[in-house]
């Protein structure tokens, strides 16, 4: 019952990211709202007392990435 409030607020807080991270309209913009995403999603792993699995998210989701779609953003031209 203590988990239950919570839990739900960060799950509340990754749907909204989630639109977010697909609704904003500019590339690094949705880069930061996606990185904010797995960071919630870390969160919620840890709250769940999956450790291991918050771990990888954060690694892999937050970190790499985050830095993969920073730099593919940066090397993109936008059209006129």
């Amino acid at each position: 019952m203590t988990l239950e409030l919570p839990l739900f607020v960060v799950l509340a807080l990754v749907v909204v990211a989630a639109l977010g991270a697909v609704l904003i309209r500019t590339y690094i913009a949705s880069v930061i709202v996606l990185s904010v995403f797995s960071i919630l999603t870390t969160v919620t792993f840890a709250m769940l007392q999956a450790v291991d699995v918050a771990m990888a998210e954060a690694v892999i989701g937050a970190g790499l990435l985050t830095a993969v779609f920073v730099t593919a953003v940066s090397r993109t031209r936008r059209r006129p």
